[in-house]
């Protein structure tokens, strides 16, 4: 069976969580993604997310000035993680049951690369694909 390492989108970039909402802005479009982790300015671990929805939600809408409104303010739930070494059917279950578009995946406490559910698409069988749209809609 396929692991999470198997699936997932490697050479993943991080926003520090010192930059500007502004910033992180700027790095999707450049990388055309919709989501970005968010590490620590000093130890480079992972923090957070932080996804386009967040940016124009929670900042835009909010009238927060996103040239000095940082991404380590913005509200972060209980980060959901995969291990590059699981089971793809076990990431595939956290993603549902967490209704998750994007799973971070690290190997040894480092981030190393993400799952989105495009990967999935591209990675797994349709009704697997099926059962984690439906899932994520609910």
């Amino acid at each position: 069976m396929a692991t999470a390492r198997d699936i997932m989108h490697p050479g993943v970039t991080c926003v520090r969580s010192d930059d500007t909402a502004a910033n992180a802005a700027r790095m999707m479009a450049e990388m055309n993604v919709g989501c970005l982790p968010i590490c620590g300015a000093d130890d480079n671990k992972i923090k957070g997310m932080v996804t386009d929805r967040d940016l124009v939600v929670k900042v835009m809408a909010a009238g927060k000035d996103p040239e000095k409104y940082t991404v380590d303010r913005l509200p972060q739930g209980h980060l959901i993680l995969a291990d590059a070494n699981e089971d793809a059917d076990i990431t595939i279950a956290k993603m549902r049951e967490h209704q998750i578009h994007r799973i971070p995946v690290i190997d040894d406490h480092r981030l190393v690369g993400i799952i989105a559910l495009a990967d999935v698409a591209r990675s797994l069988p349709e009704t697997t694909v099926g059962e984690l749209v439906e899932s994520i809609s609910a």
